[in-house]
């Protein structure tokens, strides 16, 4: 495995295919995104499939990839460019406009809308732990109308966390930066573990892959809504699993913020999936009304009785 290097983005000026580069707006270790304009001037973010892991590009444009990890490459390549296609069928205001997708230069490009405003991780920074409940339940409400799209359509994010958390600048939420290519390539053999995020990722994620479904995406919720309200980032889900010292938000933040939310954000990050809200609409149920979380019965205790009739229990 190469080692982790930066790769060089494409430079300003840049004419990629209709779209003229203006400037990188990040660099992460699966992607370079970058601010672009259309033909008409219209400024879309353009994010291009590069793995650092598995490509290297000093110079020029088209990225090196060695044969060793050339499968790898266009596996993953493959599995960003379907979730382009999927995304782009997508259209709702708390997602990421996905407006065009297309190969070039040995990779695949994915072109969104150009959203105004910054991530949920900056605007916890800047708060410094002044964050009001009032505020919590309005963008994680709103971002969950959102993500109950996504799931609608077949889909997992498999990456939420503050800096995948875009707040427009009217406050909007808008959810970034799908994870679907990452988990598949870190399935495709040891060449991108980990490709989850400690401390958002669910115990799944590490454990049992198969295991993977809207619960996956409600614990990372969890883990976001208790970034949000401490300014830290909860212990690794692994980490849990041997020996749990994740302080229960319900004991942490007690007397600061409303016992129900608290118990809500505890009930999203329980390491056992079967114990979480299944399903987005019972997350919201709990987010809007103030009631104490139920349980989603119906869904759990046919899913446990199905799972452990499969193992002869």
């Amino acid at each position: 495995m190469p080692s982790q290097q930066s790769n060089q983005p494409l430079p300003p000026g840049f004419q990629l295919d209709r779209y003229r580069i203006e400037r990188q707006l990040s660099l992460g270790g699966f992607s370079i995104v970058y601010l672009a304009y259309d033909a008409d001037e219209t400024p879309v973010a353009i994010k291009e499939y590069l793995p650092n892991s598995l490509a290297l590009r000093s110079a020029g444009t088209v990225p090196v990839v060695s044969e060793e990890h050339r499968n790898a490459f266009r596996h993953g390549m493959k599995c960003f460019f379907e979730e382009g296609r999927a995304l782009a069928h997508l259209s709702h205001p708390n997602v990421v406009r996905v407006l065009n997708f297309f190969r070039a230069n040995e990779t695949v490009y994915m072109v969104m809308q150009y959203e105004r405003g910054r991530t949920l991780q900056e605007h916890i920074r800047r708060c410094k732990g002044a964050i009001k409940e009032g505020f919590v339940r309005n963008v994680f409400s709103r971002l969950l109308n959102g993500l109950r799209e996504v799931h609608a359509q077949k889909l997992l994010h498999l990456d939420i966390k503050p800096a995948n958390i875009y707040l427009r600048t009217d406050g909007a939420p808008v959810l970034l930066d799908f994870g679907a290519a990452r988990q598949a390539l870190s399935s495709d053999g040891p060449y991108l573990k980990p490709m989850y995020t400690p401390g958002f990722a669910a115990p799944e994620q590490y454990e049992a892959p198969d295991q993977l479904g809207p619960w996956t995406d409600i614990y990372a919720v969890g883990a976001s809504i208790y970034t949000t309200l401490g300014g830290a980032v909860p212990p690794a889900a692994s980490a849990r699993l041997v020996k749990d010292e994740r302080v229960p938000a319900e004991k942490r933040w007690a007397g600061k913020y409303s016992k129900q939310l608290l118990e809500t954000v505890d009930w999203c990050m329980q390491l056992d999936y079967l114990e979480r809200p299944l399903s987005v609409f019972a997350l919201q149920k709990a987010l809007a009304d103030g009631g104490a979380p139920q349980r989603d019965h119906s869904w759990a205790d046919t899913l446990s009785q199905r799972l452990k009739g499969l193992i002869g229990k």
